[in-house]
């Protein structure tokens, strides 16, 4: 096998893997903090912050309530599954998991914030 031939199926399986684990995952949505503004008034939404207490004691937005990813699958409970759930972290790597893990536990409706409060 001609090594350009190596080293291009070698780039390609890692842009594969990169954007599989990078990508929007089927049935998430994803806005920017542009977009977040105008969702806020949405009372019909419910927004959680899932950075860490401190992180969110720090700064955060008053419309989010805090529960941080590692204890999001514990809490998911305090949820209404009949409302759009949007999701917040520090730079949106967070929440796009915690986006996957509403979606498995049977949320419908998840919007994930791109770039996080770092873009707020």
């Amino acid at each position: 096998m001609p090594h350009w031939l190596f080293y291009s199926v070698i780039a390609l399986i890692i842009v594969w893997f990169l954007f599989k684990n990078m990508g929007t995952s089927k049935g998430i949505r994803s806005i920017t903090t542009e977009a977040l503004k105008e969702e806020l008034k949405d009372k019909n939404k419910q927004f959680i912050d899932v950075r860490t207490p401190g992180e969110y004691k720090g700064n955060h937005i008053r419309e989010f309530k805090n529960i941080p990813l590692n204890q999001l699958p514990h809490k998911v409970n305090q949820l209404s599954k009949d409302k759009e759930v949007v999701v917040i972290c520090q730079s949106g790597m967070r929440s796009a998991k915690a986006s996957k893990v509403l979606k498995q536990k049977g949320f419908d409706k998840v919007t994930n914030v791109k770039g996080g409060m770092s873009a707020w």
